[in-house]
């Protein structure tokens, strides 16, 4: 075992959990033990949450420019721990390490908006009558919580807790039990920012902990990212019991490929996003739809697949379970008479074969109703499906329940127009594979990839994270009475 066994961060310190229950944590890099991680228990978190409260009432009431200076220190850690927590992050989840050093980038980006916080929510003043005042104010709503997934073990904690914090919450965080590493590491930094003990914790465990924090009574409000299916759960178990909740699920993303796009940018683009991170990225290419006579650019984008190399250029998927996954979803589409340009199947990497590789897969002559075209695959595969008109290539796209993102690659600004008005998903690209926006936009899809209202990050960010308090002034007794006092 590399790593000493994962721990609970609370109040300020690295604490066994009360369960004697463990998992392994292996890497999907070369199948190495890194450490294990104990499976906590609703005691647990009920010291987080207690934790969390006995700070919140200090933390909150600092002003926010005080706050955020924690953040411009956290922000100068992660630059100078950048090499050590990409390579963290490679290690427990598999992603290459470009991709991580992308990754903790992204986490600088998003901490660098959290310092600008100060500027977004001054509140308003208005004189809504001669000697009367109406205010509003941001105000922190409390302990929250944050559930995050396997694909992203810095980044996602990232989207939340900045923001959540820097508004004046005390937060707590389970990681996914398959990456439980990076936080560790955050909390670390946190501290040696000057973060206030309670205000950040982490909780580590499985559905056992979800449920208790959807369930707790002190817990104010939870984001969770994941799978629709378990979003769904957690949005309705939360929502019961009278929390804010905001969950982001699954997807299925549509790049839209017209016979007048560039070729060679269009061919890099598409097998970018649908090999990034292994294709472990819900905002992932895993659906093409060709718009008439594009064999030209399928060819070059197979040409692009090709020089995209486990263990090189590609990373590992998570685990054997999901590569055995995969692998089944493009044997079915096989069988269902769909033609493999590019099989990743089967694929071991020398010197590392007990990693979890799935090579880059490119399945033409998909039929919308195959599993493959409907179904979030989670894996370096992308399914070409073909249509003779721009408005049965939107069909296609409309049709599928997920909605976070949707590309379009042309040259014709009038059907780039058409179609960013008509996809329907919370994230549109014209000429870009991979269309996530960059702060202070803010991130988040639609229809079933998305449950509860605003979006997790960038300004829209601070109406899930706060409250509105309106105050009404009058100090001139000479005003008289009327409606308004």
């Amino acid at each position: 075992m590399k790593y000493t066994a994962v721990q609970n961060y609370i109040n300020g310190k690295f604490v066994p959990a009360s369960s004697e229950r463990k998992l392994d944590v292996i890497s999907p890099v070369d199948g190495n033990h890194l450490s294990t991680v104990a499976m906590s228990t609703a005691k647990d978190l009920d010291a987080a949450v207690k934790a969390a409260k006995a700070a919140f009432p200090k933390w909150s009431k600092l002003p926010i420019k005080e706050r955020v200076q924690v953040f411009f220190r956290y922000k100068y850690l992660l630059e100078k721990n950048l090499k050590e927590l990409a390579e963290l992050c490679s290690e427990e989840n598999g992603k290459t390490y470009g991709e991580s050093v992308a990754e903790i980038e992204k986490c600088i980006e998003l901490t660098e908006f959290a310092t600008s916080l100060p500027q977004l929510v001054t509140g308003e003043v208005l004189e809504v009558s001669r000697g009367v005042e109406c205010r509003t104010e941001h105000v922190p709503l409390g302990v929250v919580a944050s559930i995050v997934p396997f694909n992203f073990p810095a980044m996602v904690p990232n989207w939340t807790l900045p923001n959540a914090i820097a508004l004046g919450n005390c937060m707590i965080i389970k990681p996914s039990e398959k990456v439980p590493l990076c936080c560790g590491k955050l909390a670390e930094l946190l501290k040696e920012a000057g973060l206030p003990d309670g205000v950040f914790n982490i909780v580590h465990g499985d559905s056992e902990i979800v449920n208790a924090i959807c369930d707790h009574p002190g817990i104010e409000a939870v984001s969770f990212v994941g799978s629709t299916k378990v979003a769904k759960i957690v949005y309705q178990r939360a929502t019961q019991n009278f929390k804010r909740a905001l969950a982001l699920g699954g997807a299925k993303n549509h790049l839209m490929v017209l016979p007048d796009a560039k070729e060679d940018m269009t061919a890099q683009n598409v097998a970018a996003s649908m090999s990034g991170c292994a294709g472990q990225r819900c905002m992932a290419a895993s659906a093409m739809i060709g718009v008439g006579n594009v064999d030209a650019i399928i060819a070059k984008i197979c040409t692009e697949a090709k020089k995209i190399i486990p263990g090189k250029n590609l990373g590992a998927v998570i685990s054997k379970e999901s590569k055995e996954r995969i692998e089944r979803y493009i044997g079915e589409a096989e069988r269902d008479g769909a033609k493999i340009l590019v099989d990743g199947r089967g694929t071991v990497v020398e010197g590392k074969e007990n990693g979890t590789y799935v090579g880059p897969t490119v399945i033409d002559y998909v039929k919308p109703e195959m599993s493959v075209a409907r179904e979030e695959i989670f894996g370096p595969v992308i399914s070409i499906m073909r249509t003779n008109t721009v408005d049965e290539a939107l069909a296609i796209e409309n049709a599928n329940p997920y909605g976070n993102a949707a590309s379009v690659f042309t040259q014709n600004g009038g059907l780039a127009r058409y179609i960013t008005d008509h996809a329907s998903a919370g994230m549109i690209g014209v000429n870009v594979g991979v269309p996530v926006p960059r702060e202070p936009f803010s991130f988040g899809g639609w229809n079933e990839s998305k449950f509860g209202v605003g979006d997790i990050t960038g300004k829209s960010s601070i109406e899930f994270w706060t409250k509105l308090k309106k105050s009404t002034t009058k100090w001139n007794p000479e005003a008289g009475v009327n409606w308004m006092s």
